[in-house]
């Protein structure tokens, strides 16, 4: 026979957004030791946790940006749905709700912003920018009036202080088998969102509209469906990251959330997540998110002010998108 075998390599590195993904956990590495190097701290086991646990907020936020940006638009509501979240679940708690239900009711309203985003760009076609600039200000709203324009108590003052510890602990205090479960539940929702976007035909249809909308309908993809189910995949991980800031403050703050849909674009921007549409693969936005968290450890870790770590951050993500 002489049918040549493909190389393996070559089919890797083919896939669409590989490039920029392995450019980036290349970086990562590079990165992790200069730090290392300057401060044998930054290698320690407890830091390596720390650093996974804080990794987990911008791996989400990262995950839902990146499944919008791949259809060509992008969500300014993430951070806001986030701080709404965690407003909404610890004011339930607060008033005695069992953590299990005020989740479920915090999912279903996030749920319905999602819907609202997916629908206003899709259906009725309003620039994403606009249609999500207005449920950012809708989401925050919802979380000032939810415990009436002011920051909640602990959560364990309405559900007892067994039933808030399980909560903390599960979403960000507890481990299992050594590893802190916020990045545990991170990466679980990773592996889910990683397949659906790259073995379903959902996944190729997010894809499709995003490389040319006007091919895709012609070819049967249901645009507004598709649209809505990246703006859901959106909600659904913000939903997540205001459990896991309410878990961490172990009560509801309005401002929760705050610039976290511009960490969601840097994050799948440095992994090679392109604006444009049409390109990305979430492995990039798990390095995406490793760089930006590794880069704000260490750069707090050599005395780096807030502000240097800022401009850092934001050079990083222009010389990723030049390149």
């Amino acid at each position: 026979m002489n049918s040549k075998k493909k190389n393996p390599i070559k089919q890797i590195l083919a896939i669409r957004g590989m490039g920029g993904a392995l450019t980036a956990f290349v970086g990562l590495i590079i990165i992790y030791c200069v730090f290392g190097m300057i401060n044998h701290t930054v290698f320690a086991g407890e830091n390596v946790m720390n650093l996974l646990r804080s990794m987990s907020k911008y791996l989400l936020i990262g995950i839902a940006q990146s499944f919008v940006l791949i259809t060509g638009n992008i969500d300014l509501s993430i951070g806001s749905v986030a701080g709404m979240s965690a407003m909404i679940a610890a004011t339930l708690m607060t008033h005695g709700v069992n953590p299990f239900v005020a989740m479920l009711i915090t999912l279903l309203c996030c749920v319905v912003v999602g819907v609202l985003n997916g629908f206003l760009v899709g259906k009725f076609k309003l620039p994403p920018f606009i249609a999500t600039l207005g449920t950012m200000f809708v989401a925050r709203g919802v979380a000032y009036m939810v415990n009436g324009n002011r920051n909640t108590d602990a959560i364990a003052t309405g559900i007892g202080k067994k039933a808030a510890d399980a909560f903390q602990d599960f979403f960000y205090y507890g481990t299992t088998l050594g590893i802190y479960n916020t990045f545990l539940i991170s990466i679980v929702l990773f592996v889910i969102f990683f397949f659906l976007l790259s073995k379903t035909r959902s996944g190729r249809h997010i894809y499709a509209i995003g490389s040319n909308v006007d091919a895709a309908k012609l070819s049967g993809v249901d645009v507004v469906a598709t649209t809505t189910k990246a703006y859901l995949v959106s909600a659904f991980c913000a939903c997540v990251v205001g459990f896991i800031l309410c878990a961490q403050a172990g009560m509801g703050n309005m401002e929760a959330g705050n610039m976290y849909e511009m960490y969601g674009v840097a994050a799948g921007v440095i992994g090679g997540v392109s604006p444009l549409g049409g390109t990305g693969i979430l492995l990039g936005t798990l390095a995406g998110s490793a760089v930006w968290q590794t880069l704000e450890n260490g750069l707090n870790m050599i005395g780096a002010q807030v502000g240097i770590q800022r401009i850092v951050i934001g050079i990083i993500v222009l010389v990723t998108w030049n390149a």
